[in-house]
Formats: structure tokens, C-alpha cells, sequence
């Protein structure tokens, strides 16, 4: 899923100064999970702007709405009421969702309350972890299920470094080594011939480099 974690209340703050009417907009999937955009989010985060605008009496009104997903446009028509009564809109969504939003509603502005910082998973209560570097050059079966781009720091495809000590990442002894890892799952699982493979040198014009990618599935398309 993506994980994100919100604003601080002073740079929120300092995107919408100057509105009289801000719309706090939640997302119902990913940013739900990792407890950073969903309906209980954009409670607080509204509550404390209510707050912070009587404190300062800049007469700031707040409407919420929470939508299931705000990187589809089928969702984001349900706030179009909603938008229509207000100046602005704070997005607690992906970066997809903000951009989403501000074009289908191109007639405000529409602001980030997040920080999108990487696809992962929960590890722990509070706790989430990268796992996928979204390269679009998929090595997982090379690799054991384990992806070298996202968890080795150096996103090397063809073994460790050398910098590795008990396991851990010379950066930092609380990161695993994600080629240790790699290579207890090959041996796990009596692939270790795997290793001997030598992966070729990534397509990176699939990634990011490439510029913005599209995906297009003519047998679904209408």
C-alpha cells in the first residue's frame, strides 16, 4: 500500500492562510491503514484548525468529507456539492489523490495535507516499512520475493556489497541486509542457484526515468 504521514499543523496552516472556506478531504484505502488520511484522520487534523482559526480569529470554516478512493474519479464526483461551497480543498490523500482532485475540480485550489513517502506494509502497530520501489521491472523471482531496489540501499541487483556486518546494512545496524535476506530465502526454499544468475542491467526507462508512465489494457478499455 502507500504510506504517508501528514504535515506538520504550521506548513497545513500556511498552505490555507488566506481562505475563509477550507474542505478537508480523507481517503478511504491506503492512507486509512496506515492511520495517516481516513475519516478519523480528517476529525483531528479539521479539529485542530478549528481551533488554531478561533484562537487567531481569522473566522476559518472547516467542512469534512471522507471518499473511498481519491485516485478515482468515480469517488471524487461525490464531493462536487462540497467543493462548490468552498475556496479551497486540503487533500489527506496520496499524491495521486491531491492531483486527481485538483483535476476534476480545476476551478480551486487543491493542497496536500500529507507527505506520500513510499509503497510498503505494516510491520507493527505504527510501524511501516518500504517495500516496493514501484520500478516497473518486476525481479521478484530472481530474488526470492525479496526486492533489492527498495530494501538494499544501494539497490544492487547482483549480490551485497561488502559492507554488510552480522546481517545488517553497513548504513544503519537496524536495517537488515536486504542480500542476507535474499540469500536465507533462496536457501530456504533450495534455490540458491538463483544467485548465480546474473540479472542484466535495468530497464530504467520503465521507471520513472522514462518520464510519467501510463498503463494501457486495450482488452478492458471501452
Amino acid at each position: 500500500m502507500i504510506i504517508g504521514e501528514r504535515k506538520s499543523l504550521e506548513e497545513i496552516r500556511k498552505m490555507i492562510g488566506g481562505y475563509k472556506r477550507v474542505l478537508v478531504v480523507g481517503c478511504g484505502t491506503c492512507v486509512t491503514v496506515c492511520l495517516a488520511g481516513g475519516e478519523k484522520e480528517v476529525a483531528t487534523l479539521s479539529s485542530a484548525l478549528r481551533m488554531a482559526a478561533k484562537k487567531d480569529g481569522d473566522g476559518l470554516e472547516i467542512s469534512e468529507a471522507t471518499i473511498e478512493r481519491q485516485c478515482d474519479i468515480e469517488f471524487i464526483e461525490e464531493l462536487r456539492e462540497k467543493v462548490e461551497q468552498v475556496d479551497a480543498a486540503l487533500s489527506m490523500g496520496c499524491g495521486a489523490g491531491v492531483q486527481t482532485i485538483a483535476e476534476t475540480f480545476s476551478e480551486i485550489p487543491v493542497y496536500p495535507a500529507l507527505n506520500t513517502r513510499f509503497i510498503g506494509r505494516t510491520e507493527e502497530q505504527g510501524v511501516w516499512t518500504e517495500r516496493c520501489a514501484a520500478c516497473g521491472d518486476c525481479i521478484l523471482h530472481v530474488t526470492g520475493g525479496i526486492c533489492p531496489i527498495a530494501r538494499c540501499s544501494k539497490s544492487l541487483l547482483n549480490g551485497p556489497c561488502g559492507g554488510s556486518k552480522d546481517g545488517k546494512c553497513e548504513i544503519n545496524p537496524d536495517v537488515a541486509c536486504a542480500w542476507q535476506l535474499i540469500y536465507d530465502r533462496l536457501k530456504a526454499l533450495d534455490q540458491l542457484d538463483k544467485l548465480e544468475e546474473i540479472v542484466p542491467v535495468k530497464d530504467w526507462s520503465v521507471s520513472r526515468d522514462g518520464g510519467p508512465r501510463k498503463l494501457i489494457r486495450e482488452d478492458v478499455r471501452l
